[in-house]
């Protein structure tokens, strides 16, 4: 270590530095982060300190003139500062993470922001991402990010924890998801007790959460992520989140942890355009030895599977997979025959209504609720009244009808599961009779949705009297689709 001054000399520099750092300074400032600071040596006109693993990256950005300027008032000599960690603290760091059992989740290779398609959907998304990684704990804390499954929340997390990987290496960066935080705590309160985990996680520089959803309903899992979110935000560490519905939709998550949630900023990933779906699927032949002589293939290929990444994947999958069988160079023809099959509900149901024209959940929720005469909060929450029930079942058909949402996907938007959703449509079919009151209030809802689009039913869905045809069994959900 630089010992061109002598301890002595150190120790008095330091002191009339400290005296001066706390003149200068809020007391509550001083104590947090710099009080700890010890100078070890110097060298020509550089003083060493030893700082904390825990915070030394946080004081180094944010005090390093300060203490600077400080210091040239105390001693011309030395006019610049040198940071270096206690040897303790990372011998203690190094136990703690050593006697952990689970890591990180492991890193994508694909997942960095260089092979991130941009498009529409994802634009502020990307661009806040990319401001965490270049400015941890700075830009915006927390980040949480949210939407549909296959839209790159997961992608921009793994890109975050890349950059910090290689681009900031002297910060703890931990990446895993809020089930893996569940098994990990559940795991220190049966070994070794709490405090193991609190030490791990608050000493982290970054912490990226994936699918906090997975936390509802956990609420001693809650309790302790309430505890590690404020010890780090108030540390100045960056959090970044990813959910499939914004905070305020996450209803068996306990209310503080939704507001910290909302804390920093909250983006919402759209449905890629054709122009993006094209732009992912050039991005995925540069992957696969997939021969592709015809642009108007991959926008073919993109226009056929509307909708998230994975399925654009699915579909690129079954073309090469096809023109692998066939010993067939990739045509329009050969994607015809590739994608034209058997779909699932989701994609047929996603033909019909086009994804530029859908309506979102929470528009139909309203609607509903206005004809109905209930509050949207009511629709969302337990109440399983009469009049909130038969709204939420409306509504539930009417997202189904009228968006390309998976059953699931609905079902999230209401905080309910998707045999509730099945169970709803199937209900508001047998009962929707051209001059029902039920087929009234669809119309009449169809109407706030998209004014002028909606047309009164002229015949029953689905036959729902049994004494009306004994030879064939009640129907009991609506057979222009299976839900």
């Amino acid at each position: 270590m630089p010992e061109d001054a002598l301890p002595d000399d150190l120790a008095t520099i330091w002191e009339r530095v400290a005296e001066e750092l706390r003149a200068t300074l809020p007391a509550s400032t001083f104590e947090l982060w710099l009080d700890s600071l010890q100078p070890i040596g110097a060298k020509a006109s550089t003083l060493y300190l030893a700082a904390p693993r825990a915070t030394r990256p946080w004081v180094e950005r944010r005090y390093t003139t300060v203490v600077e300027a400080a210091l040239r008032k105390q001693r011309s000599e030395l006019k610049q500062v040198a940071w270096v960690a206690h040897e303790g603290d990372r011998a203690n760091a190094s136990r703690a993470w050593a006697s952990t059992p689970i890591e990180s989740l492991p890193l994508d290779q694909s997942h960095t922001f260089e092979r991130f398609v941009i498009g529409p959907g994802n634009r502020l998304a990307h661009a806040a991402a990319l401001a965490v990684a270049e400015l941890p704990g700075e830009a915006y804390n927390p980040l949480f990010l949210h939407g549909p499954p296959g839209l790159g929340k997961t992608h921009l997390l793994g890109a975050i924890a890349d950059y910090l990987h290689r681009r900031r290496p002297e910060l703890t960066t931990h990446y895993t998801t809020a089930e893996r935080f569940t098994t990990e705590f559940v795991w220190a309160l049966r070994k070794d007790g709490p405090e193991r985990f609190k030490e791990r996680y608050r000493g982290l520089d970054a912490l990226l959460i994936d699918d906090v959803q997975a936390l509802e309903g956990k609420e001693r899992t809650q309790e302790e992520f309430v505890h590690t979110f404020n010890a780090l935000h108030a540390a100045g560490k960056q959090i970044v989140l990813s959910s499939d519905r914004p905070p305020d939709a996450l209803a068996r998550l306990a209310e503080r942890l939704r507001d910290r949630f909302s804390w920093g900023l909250c983006v919402q990933l759209g449905d890629p355009d054709l122009r993006t779906r094209t732009a992912v699927l050039w991005r995925l032949t540069t992957d696969a030895p997939l021969d592709i002589p015809e642009p108007t293939v991959l926008t073919q290929i993109a226009s056929v599977a509307a909708g998230n990444v994975r399925r654009l994947q699915g579909a690129m999958t079954r073309v090469a997979a096809l023109s692998s069988v066939l010993s067939e160079p990739v045509t329009p023809s050969l994607v015809k025959q590739a994608l034209s099959g058997p779909e699932d509900p989701q994609a047929t149901h996603a033909k019909r209504a086009p994804n530029n024209e859908q309506p979102t959940i929470a528009t139909i929720q309203e609607a509903v609720c206005s004809v109905i005469g209930v509050r949207r909060e009511d629709l969302l929450s337990p109440n399983r009244s009469a009049r909130v029930s038969r709204a939420r079942q409306l509504a539930m058909y009417l997202a189904r009808e009228l968006t390309s949402l998976s059953l699931a996907q609905i079902a999230r938007q209401f905080n309910r599961d998707h045999t509730t959703v099945l169970h709803a449509i199937r209900a508001v079919s047998s009962r929707l009779d051209p001059d029902s009151e039920t087929a009234q209030i669809i119309h009449r809802s169809q109407q706030l949705v998209a004014p002028g689009t909606a047309k009164p039913l002229t015949s029953p869905p689905a036959p729902h009297n049994p004494s009306a045809n004994p030879q064939h069994p009640p129907t009991t959900s609506n057979p222009r689709r299976t839900p």
